[in-house]
């Protein structure tokens, strides 16, 4: 098989995989609160990570690092996995899963508006055009495509969905200075984060679990969400010929993702959700094309 189908191969098991954790989330959220879940699932992440780089004869490199990168990755581990995922998942929380997924996904958006400030970047006409028509989907999604009806969904939810993309795109640009391997650089950010989870869980909720499912569905959440599948994601970027060709199938996932949230976690997917996931995909494939 040749590099680019074997990329494509990849590519499409990442999509798969990713497209599917929304339900995961929503799922696992019924037996589980938000921090319990992410505890659960980052300790789970830190195995599987671990297991990877142990199969590639990396572990040790974790231990090779200087002070500064080591407090690089308690910075990192603070905002994602902690801070990222635990408003994420309360997002999800409050909200069906059919919203917060595409308002969650507006995160490219806003990565490029953070880096204007942050990496003193220029925005051209192509990337407001985009934002525009992206965020026009987040209104429609929110609404439910009336305007009259803008607090039909809990407005805590859309405001910590939304927010989750900054603290992600945060952790983005932070992560583009650093060079070490990206899956040690992973396991460390979820190493340094677990602490601050723990602490959380220990004096909110508690680490009790009702029912078995929710740690299985962490387990889920761990393994794709959290680990293995990044480091598809990465050997697909690796064998492609062009970036490009396998980084546009991301743009499948949110409705891939739509599929799995109504046959799986049973939710009736609105006209409105699927007209603003339109929007917002258009509107990152625009800004995508201007960056060809």
């Amino acid at each position: 098989m040749k590099n680019q189908q074997k990329a494509y191969l990849y590519g499409l098991l990442t999509v798969l995989l990713w497209s599917t954790v929304a339900s995961a989330f929503k799922i696992s959220l019924q037996f589980l609160k938000p921090i319990q879940l992410l505890f659960y699932a980052s300790v789970v992440s830190i195995l599987t990570l671990s297991l990877i780089l142990l199969v590639q004869g990396n572990l040790s490199i974790i231990l090779s690092y200087s002070r500064g990168q080591y407090l690089s990755s308690l910075k990192l581990g603070f905002l994602n996995p902690f801070l990222y995922y635990l408003i994420l998942f309360k997002a999800y929380d409050l909200l069906p899963a059919q919203v917060a997924q595409p308002l969650n996904y507006t995160w490219a958006l806003t990565l490029t508006f953070l880096s204007i400030p942050l990496l003193k970047q220029k925005i051209g006409m192509r990337d407001i055009v985009a934002g525009v028509i992206c965020y026009c989907g987040v209104v429609v999604i929110s609404s439910k495509g009336s305007l009259v009806s803008f607090s039909s969904f809990n407005t805590l939810g859309v405001a910590l969905a939304l927010s989750s993309t900054l603290v992600w795109s945060l952790s983005w640009i932070y992560n583009t200075q650093d060079k070490r391997d990206p899956v040690a650089s992973l396991l460390l950010a979820f190493l340094f984060g677990l602490p601050f989870i723990f602490i959380t869980a220990l004096v909110t909720t508690g680490f009790n679990v009702p029912d078995f499912r929710g740690l299985w569905g962490a387990a889920y959440v761990g393994t794709f969400e959290m680990g293995i599948t990044f480091v598809f994601w990465l050997t697909a970027l690796r064998l492609s010929e062009n970036t490009a060709k396998v980084g546009n199938l991301i743009f499948l996932s949110p409705f891939l993702s739509l599929l799995f949230i109504h046959f799986i976690v049973g939710e009736e997917i609105f006209p409105s959700t699927f007209a603003g996931l339109v929007f917002i995909i258009t509107g990152l494939m625009i800004q995508r094309l201007g960056k060809s």
